[in-house]
């Protein structure tokens, strides 16, 4: 069954559309990341226009975030300080990404940036990821959990605060900066940047996993609404028949995954989030060095 979708100006498969949503809001309720890693290049993959697929990605993350944090906000795995500090530097980053968006848009240049940020930034984190979960894998068979992470001059930064939830007592500087850098990625890559800041959250602030994916989700919700409101009014990129189809299989697929999340251990969710990552960015990495299906499309349009 087609539909027309009218801002990205071709017809999809309902069906299909429905279950990548319902994917995505799947690993957003598993592993606390807004899926815009995964579903932003999954329409590319279609043949939604980039600019289209980053903008309407970013909304149905929203949906799927709202979902999620509900399921975990139930169980209390929730750090509601440190999510209001991620949101506040998030708010700004993301800001600051969609005039870069928008600047990069007005120079022909988006496809390009977008295509070549999701490989270095997934091939990066997506490999450190792996390694990690595997080593910490193996220490725990050997001598149990250890220590999560270690006191270095990042520890000794100015205005710290006591957040409670995640039994921590760091500056809110680092959260705040983690913030701000996920929100230009929000906006240049139409992900909530989970990918991002759920390593983060357990690498550099020595958060619980658990609690990691709920405060994740939290912050997620926020950034991601003010993106898709500023890629509306300023890039007119948000394709509503699209965002509305991904919203309803991202709620549905959001609450099996917080259930399915409960079950696993915290190293078995970094690796197989690590290896979804690291799948995706080898796609993308793929399709910028592949020959195109029509060799003479680029030519014919630059012969206009």
């Amino acid at each position: 069954m087609m539909i027309y979708l009218p801002i990205a100006k071709i017809s999809v498969n309902i069906f299909v559309i429905l279950g990548m949503g319902g994917g995505v809001g799947l690993l957003s309720g598993l592993f606390g990341v807004g899926g815009g890693f995964l579903i932003t290049p999954l329409l590319i993959f279609i043949g939604i226009p980039s600019a289209v697929a980053v903008a309407t990605g970013a909304n149905q993350i929203v949906a799927a975030s709202v979902s999620g944090v509900l399921a975990h906000w139930k169980r209390g795995n929730v750090d509601l300080k440190m999510g209001i500090i991620l949101l506040v530097g998030g708010v700004i980053g993301s800001t600051l990404g969609v005039w870069l968006f928008t600047f990069l848009k007005s120079l022909g240049q988006i496809d390009l940036v977008i295509k070549l940020s999701y490989v270095v930034f997934l091939g990066i984190i997506g490999g450190l990821m792996l390694v990690e979960s595997i080593n910490a894998m193996m220490r725990k068979k050997n001598a149990g959990a250890g220590k999560r992470h270690h006191h270095t001059w990042i520890h000794g930064l100015p205005f710290k605060t006591r957040f409670r939830r995640s039994r921590l007592y760091i500056s809110a500087i680092l959260p705040f900066i983690i913030g701000i850098i996920v929100g230009v990625l929000s906006a240049i890559m139409g992900v909530g940047g989970g990918f991002v800041m759920v390593p983060a959250m357990i690498y550099l602030l020595g958060m619980p996993t658990s609690i990691v994916i709920g405060t994740s989700l939290f912050q997620i919700i926020f950034v991601t609404g003010n993106v898709t409101i500023l890629q509306a009014v300023n890039n007119y990129a948000v394709d509503v028949v699209l965002a509305l189809l991904l919203l309803v299989g991202g709620v549905i697929g959001a609450q099996f995954g917080a259930r399915l999340g409960a079950k696993l251990h915290g190293e078995q969710l970094r690796v197989l989030l690590a290896l979804l990552v690291v799948a995706v960015c080898a796609k993308m990495a793929y399709g910028l060095i592949a020959t195109p299906e029509d060799v003479y499309s680029l030519a014919m349009l630059g012969g206009n």
